[in-house]
């Protein structure tokens, strides 16, 4: 299984094994990692999942779509390498990413 690390605004690190074709947004919530609200269950209808992709995975974790972009825009500390993590599919070649979350969420 792959392992996905979640860093926490306040330094706190998390690595878990998330099944292959799950999302990041749940293995986040399946494992308990608290900067991750996902309040619409990944819908993608809000920004409460909202992460940011490590530079040395942006080039395979790829960009937003159009729509996953416009959600983003109400995300409260949108940057350059923001992505909703319930938008990003857990597959092989993911294991190790790492994710850092945001002071919070919307």
């Amino acid at each position: 299984m792959p392992n996905i690390t979640y860093i926490e605004d306040d330094g706190g690190t998390f690595t878990h094994d998330v099944p292959i074709g799950n999302s990041v947004m749940e293995g986040a919530i399946d494992n308990g990692v608290e900067g991750i609200v996902a309040a619409c269950g990944g819908c993608m209808s809000c920004a409460s999942c909202h992460c940011y992709i490590e530079p040395a995975w942006q080039a395979r974790v790829g960009l937003p779509s159009e729509d996953e972009d416009d959600v983003l825009d109400s995300a409260q500390y949108r940057q350059t390498n923001s992505r909703l993590s319930c938008q990003i599919e857990v597959t092989k070649q993911l294991s190790g990413l790492t994710v850092r979350l945001p002071k919070n969420q919307c």
